[in-house]
């Protein structure tokens, strides 16, 4: 008898295959900048991380888009509920039940997951950070916890791994923040320190009004500087590991290039980025994501 499991929005069974498709097209949809590196992970760690990056974006979605007549507090709880019942072997969405299947074979802590509940969980309570300090704790949760996640996905948590999926994690959602300045202030939440702010003199009246003044250019200049030192600080450790575990973080490596690539661009631009968004092609995406995957392959004469 086939095992199957209701879906998240409806009375209809699914079984862990339906679920892996809802999970796959889920992530294909996104058109996220992280479903061209997956391309290149062997097809079972690449349904893994289809089903992280679904969990992800449900989850976010819990707070940025609840059903209608929730609340996202009460979706979030549901959400825990459900990550619960996928350790235990009875998960009843669609991605937690392909989700059980992965943490058990690849042996992912639920504490991972939680934490990352927590940092969304963040968007509900606040909408301000008054250091970098705090904005830390977010980047952590909602950034750094998921490439601690994929460490399993991709095979190496050693320390020094470690110490690179939380670096890399940081400099990503510090991209994001700085790319979606203008538009998330529209919503009403600015991300970046208000000691920073303060520091360059740039007021928040003006961030709302997307006001582009010599303060912006020069509180940009630094924090896309501070962005840079956690890519460094990633490359550093990257640097520091065995070729087979360097090998083991390419489809990191590839998003890498990705983001380095978004934050050049904001930096080429003049940090304009109250208006349209920053982004790159699908084929530039495609392109970073070929050329890091085959320099990985090339003889190296670092063990």
């Amino acid at each position: 008898m086939r095992d199957r499991r209701r879906t998240h929005t409806d009375d209809t069974m699914m079984t862990p295959a339906e679920a892996q498709t809802y999970c796959t097209t889920l992530t294909k949809k996104s058109g996220s900048n992280f479903y061209y590196s997956f391309l290149f992970l062997p097809k079972a760690r690449r349904e893994a991380m289809y089903t992280v990056y679904a969990f992800c974006k449900e989850v976010d979605n819990a707070v940025d888009e609840p059903p209608p007549g929730s609340h996202p507090q009460e979706e979030l709880a549901r959400w825990r509920r459900e990550l619960a019942a996928a350790y235990d072997g009875t998960p009843t969405f669609p991605v937690t039940v392909s989700l059980a299947r992965h943490v058990r074979e690849l042996s992912i802590p639920q504490a991972y997951f939680e934490e990352l509940i927590k940092g969304v969980e963040m968007d509900l309570t606040t909408t301000r950070y008054a250091t970098f300090d705090q904005l830390s704790l977010y980047c952590y949760r909602v950034a750094s916890v998921v490439g601690l996640i994929c460490l399993h996905v991709f095979g190496t948590t050693s320390p020094r791994a470690q110490d690179y999926a939380v670096n890399l994690g940081m400099a990503f959602q510090l991209t994001n923040i700085l790319r979606d300045l203008g538009n998330d202030a529209e919503c009403g939440r600015v991300y970046v320190p208000q000691e920073d702010l303060a520091r360059f003199a740039y007021r928040e009246e003006d961030l709302l009004h997307r006001r582009y003044k010599p303060e912006f250019t020069e509180f940009m200049r630094f924090e896309v500087g501070r962005a840079k030192e956690f890519y460094a600080k990633a490359a550093r450790a990257l640097n520091s590991l065995p070729r087979a575990e360097r090998r083991a973080l390419t489809v990191a490596e590839i998003m890498r290039g990705v983001y380095s690539r978004i934050l050049h661009r904001i930096e080429q631009s003049g940090y304009r980025v109250l208006g349209d968004r920053v982004t790159l092609t699908p084929s530039h995406r495609l392109a970073v994501a070929a050329g890091v995957w085959l320099r990985s392959r090339l003889p190296s004469s670092t063990p």
